[in-house]
């Protein structure tokens, strides 16, 4: 199918998150007149900011890697890689309760030795696991670099049954591999995909020195993923349509579609779905996938978000990682708040939050308060000027055994009609990089289908 040669082609995307976001800049730049509908006030998806009285609030803390070379590719397309910057060098400070009762400081950090080296010396040294589980620890990365990523017979195995077969004992899964897993996958071991995990592990620690190397946002993301975002879009010549959600699309005889909004019907010549799975399942026309309703045996995975401003400053790096305590990930957040009249601003990240997803807030503070003390002592004595709470309860897809085969291509069935989203088949688990990359594998499909070419630098991550 191709477009008539009197009119440019038209794509219509539905969704504004960053796979959306992507798609519609992709084709946009390749000559094709885009419509963008997204049935929020704003574009982002779940990566997005609001206020709070004078706070500017992020609803999560998402970080990056410097492996995430298409979501590095999209903070350049919109203006915005100086806003997010990356380490120097990875360095993640990891602390515990030690035995004697206060807090015990380790690091992850590389040095400038090529992989698998890099990380030797700080393994070496890494006061939350014993000398024999330090050793372990590298056989077992050797193990997993040999692993190939496309035997699908990884994806029905659990990553904490591979661990444990070689040599990770309980505490060395909980101390390290659940540290980087918990966070990336938002799965502990025994329900993460070996599959995801490895190509984590591989990825990130085990292909070059610098691939882990950590960045965020020292802005809101909503400055990134809205404005910024919205601004790209609009130089591109896309038209963005906001609060706009898509209630049905049909494809006519003569192979071209129709989208139906609650305010009005869009003619296009393709159409991106870039909306989460449940709610492509139900726009999907029939025979658009072989067995569609996989979609709907896709889990997913909470994250829980807490948020305690201080009235004085309680912590002195950027962020830490903790063992031993409720707390996962805690980020200083003070600056890009817009936080005023002194203090500090904490934001914690708790990802595989299924026993607290649903806790009042009170319960959550009475949880959380005690052990940022027990990890901060300079938080002991501290006023709190405000605690609350986000929910993602469907923050990213689960990514447990034999979901790879539910994952489906970029491609359906039917022409001219293309699937994104990070829940598509891209390799990666839920994150910003797999949202982009989807974006470009949507947006390149669409151009074939429309018989255009467009030459993009990253072709190989889509």
């Amino acid at each position: 199918m191709t477009a008539d040669a009197a009119r440019p082609a038209h794509a219509v995307v539905v969704g504004g998150g960053l796979a959306g976001v992507t798609a519609a800049l992709e084709l946009a730049d390749a000559g094709v007149r885009v419509t963008l509908l997204e049935g929020r006030p704003r574009l982002g998806g779940l990566a997005f900011s609001f206020r709070r009285g004078s706070l500017t609030v992020d609803n999560g803390q998402h970080v990056y890697l410097r492996c995430c070379t298409a979501y590095r590719w999209f903070l350049d397309r919109v203006g915005g890689a100086d806003l997010a910057p990356l380490q120097d060098r990875l360095d993640v400070p990891v602390l515990d309760i030690a035995p004697a009762g206060g807090p015990r400081l380790g690091r992850l950090r590389r040095s400038a030795l090529p992989v698998p080296l890099h990380l030797a010396r700080s393994l070496a040294t890494y006061p939350h696991l014993s000398l024999a589980e330090r050793a372990s620890v590298g056989r077992a990365a050797l193990a997993l670099k040999g692993l190939d990523l496309a035997d699908p017979a990884l994806d029905d195995t659990d990553f904490a049954s591979w661990l444990r077969a070689h040599g990770q004992s309980d505490r060395t899964i909980e101390a390290l591999w659940d540290l980087v897993g918990v966070a990336t996958l938002n799965a502990t071991a025994p329900h993460a995909s070996l599959g995801l995990a490895a190509m984590v592990f591989k990825t990130g620690l085990l292909s070059e020195a610098g691939a882990a190397d950590i960045g965020w946002a020292q802005v809101p993301l909503g400055d990134l993923h809205d404005t910024l975002a919205r601004k790209a879009l609009d130089a591109a010549g896309v038209r963005t349509e906001l609060r706009a959600r898509a209630a049905g699309l049909d494809r006519a005889a003569d192979g071209s579609w129709r989208v139906v909004t609650d305010g009005e019907t869009l003619d296009a010549d393709a159409v991106v779905l870039a909306v989460p799975h449940r709610e492509a399942h139900a726009l999907l026309p029939e025979g658009a996938l072989d067995a569609p309703d996989r979609l709907l045996e896709i889990g997913t995975s909470p994250i829980l978000n807490v948020h305690v401003v201080y009235d004085r400053k309680v912590l002195r790096r950027p962020f830490f990682a903790a063992l031993g305590t409720p707390v996962q990930w805690v980020f200083d957040r003070t600056d890009s708040s817009g936080l005023e009249g002194g203090g500090q601003y904490l934001a914690l990240s708790q990802s595989v939050a299924d026993d607290d997803i649903d806790q009042p807030v009170s319960v959550l503070r009475e949880r959380y308060l005690p052990e940022l003390e027990r990890l901060l002592p300079a938080a002991r004595g501290a006023g709190v000027r405000d605690f609350f709470v986000t929910r993602e309860r469907t923050a990213t897809f689960a990514p447990a055994p034999g979901v790879g085969r539910l994952r489906p291509g970029t491609r359906t069935r039917i022409p001219g009609l293309c699937l994104a989203g990070a829940w598509t088949a891209t390799g990666w688990p839920a994150t910003m990089e797999g949202a982009v990359r989807s974006g470009l594998s949507a947006a390149g499909t669409v151009l074939t289908t429309l018989g255009r070419t467009h030459d993009h630098p990253l072709q190989e991550a889509a």
